[in-house]
């Protein structure tokens, strides 16, 4: 009995949380000189066809709420990423509910 109580309660924590995953990549005006050096070196592996390599970040968060209010959440996301993960002055991101 336990045990399914156990089981029923992690199944509601999961009910309450949403999960988001942000991508921040730089800007298409700003130089990527780690996705340069990726292309080069694939380039020089022989992989002739590439036209360009960005590089980025990506985070996957989940958020516990209560409310299962998607828009509040993704607000909070939002501000996270505009306080700490990305430099809006020369990154730009992406947020996605998975």
């Amino acid at each position: 009995m336990k045990l399914i109580l156990v089981k029923l309660h992690q199944l509601n924590l999961k009910k309450n949380k949403l999960k988001f995953s942000v991508t921040v990549t730089l800007k298409k005006d700003v130089l990527d000189p780690q996705g340069k050096v990726v292309q080069n070196t694939l380039q020089n592996l022989g992989m002739d066809s590439l036209k360009s390599i960005r590089q980025g970040k990506y985070f996957e968060i989940e958020i516990d709420d209560k409310d299962k209010d998607q828009a509040k959440a993704e607000k909070k996301i939002d501000d996270i990423c505009k306080k700490l993960l990305a430099n809006l002055i020369i990154e730009d991101y992406r947020i996605n509910k998975i």
